[in-house]
């Protein structure tokens, strides 16, 4: 299994995604635009679930968050449910609409 890695088109459009060998085993999609990150949908493969991988990427999204300090929009359930059961973890990066 790979480390995370971050692939972006020229118009801030891409994912971070785990590879195993040639096969793309776990993506997050993502959008990065005037100092915001917007994931859209975090996805695992049946055969690579239960490894942590969602977590992987989670942790590498908002780590690229604080290192070019973008704020980000939880649009996927997953990123979404762990802001808030973590709410002072992502407290820095956590762009709530209600603000």
């Amino acid at each position: 299994m790979e480390d995370v890695k971050l692939q972006l088109n020229d118009k801030g459009h891409g994912h971070f995604y785990i590879s195993d060998g040639e096969e793309q085993v776990a993506e997050m999609v993502v959008s990065i635009s005037n100092g915001l990150l917007t994931v859209y949908h975090t996805e695992v493969l049946p055969k690579a679930e239960g490894k942590g991988l969602a977590k992987q990427l989670l942790a590498a999204m908002v780590d690229h968050a604080r290192k070019n300090e973008l704020k980000v929009i939880p649009l996927c359930p997953y990123v979404h449910a762990q802001f808030k059961r973590h709410p002072h973890e992502y407290a820095d990066v956590w762009h709530k609409s209600d603000q």
